[in-house]
């Protein structure tokens, strides 16, 4: 009787398997962590690879052909391991403890933390299946990865020629100095590639507006959710960015820390799409997020001008025109936040805008209504325009004279 091959591992062990390694990444990062007293880069990790590692497990597990799933784990591993390497080469090197074993793997795995976080820009072109049916999105997919394949072994050539060095040193992240704060021929090369990997992301986005364009129903409101995260992501690039050129130390820290945050959008929006959990209030988002953005633009400057017409051309003192813009400022912001609304309701949450309009109109039209038939008529036909259900109807109750 023929002996049996070699049994095949199935898909769902695989994800268990990923599954297990992100929680003791994750487990150990946290013990780590406050040992290096390294709190805030694990609050990074976490926000950004927590959603990473559940959406990415979800969708692996029920789209195993789907390279967004795998993209999204190996994102979660990279942040997660590269916060515990980061960790251990702090313990290792800045808080004195020589006798840590494997000292320079540490700072190896470090350096897997960069080059998870770009493969975010592949989720993006890559959103929601994978597949590319146009020749020239495929070509840039493989630049894509050309530049991707570039930085790291430009990268892994900087840390191999830091950690031989005699002054061997690294920073407060548990990185190389010489990596994080790239100079002479690896900035060179490497600030050139940091541009194309931001035009790149930016063409990407491109990319889904245009397919926004497009489509309809479930499949627009999944690419705004795409768009909004995704626009994040790539603000907060160019924040950490500037951060990395900027003389500033407290501009460093601000980028080199908080900007980082803004990267968790991608994955929470990518979730939210997949899952089509209160998909429709993307627009409700979207509005209220420029409104108050605008609101808050035109507040500032109204409060500005005002204490400089005050202490400049009045002659009033600084506590008086501060007290006043104040209380002018307050007063204006609800006004000012309905007009503001309803503006950006009209252009970005129509159906909201539409929907408020119709009902309005409903209420001036039942004023005047005497006729229960004409009204029934009416309200059913002011529902289907605001609401869109599949049926309508109305049980009024006999009343007994």
């Amino acid at each position: 009787m023929a002996g049996r091959g070699p049994r095949s591992v199935s898909l769902p062990a695989w994800i268990t398997v990923l599954a297990v390694l992100l929680g003791l990444c994750t487990t150990a990062m946290a013990l780590l962590s406050v040992l290096a007293r390294n709190e805030f880069n694990a609050l990074i990790a976490l926000a950004i690879g927590v959603p990473s590692g559940i959406v990415g497990l979800l969708v692996a597990r029920r789209q195993p052909r789907n390279p967004l799933g795998w993209l999204l784990i190996a994102i979660a591993i990279a942040m997660t391991a590269g916060t515990d390497g980061s960790d251990y080469a702090l313990l290792r090197y800045r808080l004195g403890d020589q006798h840590l074993p494997f000292g320079p793997a540490a700072v190896i795995v470090n350096q897997v933390w960069g080059p998870g976080l770009e493969l975010l820009g592949l989720v993006i072109l890559l959103f929601p299946d994978g597949k590319l049916s146009s020749a020239w999105w495929r070509g840039a997919l493989w630049a894509y990865v050309g530049v991707y394949t570039l930085s790291i072994i430009l990268l892994a050539v900087a840390t191999a020629g830091a950690m031989t060095g005699r002054s061997f040193r690294v920073d407060a992240s548990g990185a190389p100095a010489a990596t994080d704060h790239p100079a002479g021929w690896y900035a060179a090369a490497a600030n050139p590639l940091l541009v194309l990997f931001l035009l790149l992301i930016v063409a990407f986005i491109g990319r889904q507006v245009l397919s926004w364009r497009r489509s309809s129903g479930d499949r627009r409101q999944q690419l705004k959710w795409l768009a909004s995260g995704a626009a994040l992501v790539l603000a907060s690039a160019v924040l950490a960015s500037s951060g990395w050129a900027s003389p500033d130390a407290a501009w460093q820290v601000v980028t080199g820390g908080f900007a980082w945050f803004g990267f968790a959008a991608l994955p929470l929006c990518i979730g939210v799409a997949i899952l089509k959990y209160r998909l429709y209030d993307i627009d409700r988002i979207i509005s209220r997020t420029l409104a108050y953005a605008l609101v808050t633009g035109l507040l500032v400057g109204v409060y500005a001008g005002l204490v400089l017409l005050a202490t400049q051309v009045l002659g009033f003192a600084s506590t008086w025109a501060v007290a006043g813009s104040t209380l002018a400022a307050a007063a204006l912001f609800t006004p000012v936040r309905r007009r503001v609304q309803r503006i950006v309701d009209r252009r970005f949450n129509r159906a909201r805008y539409d929907a408020e309009t119709i009902v309005a109109a409903f209420s001036e039209r039942l004023k005047d209504a005497v006729e229960l038939a004409a009204v029934r008529a009416d309200l059913i036909t002011v529902t289907h325009q605001t609401l869109e259900p599949a049926h309508v109807a109305v049980w009024l109750r006999d009343v007994a004279r």
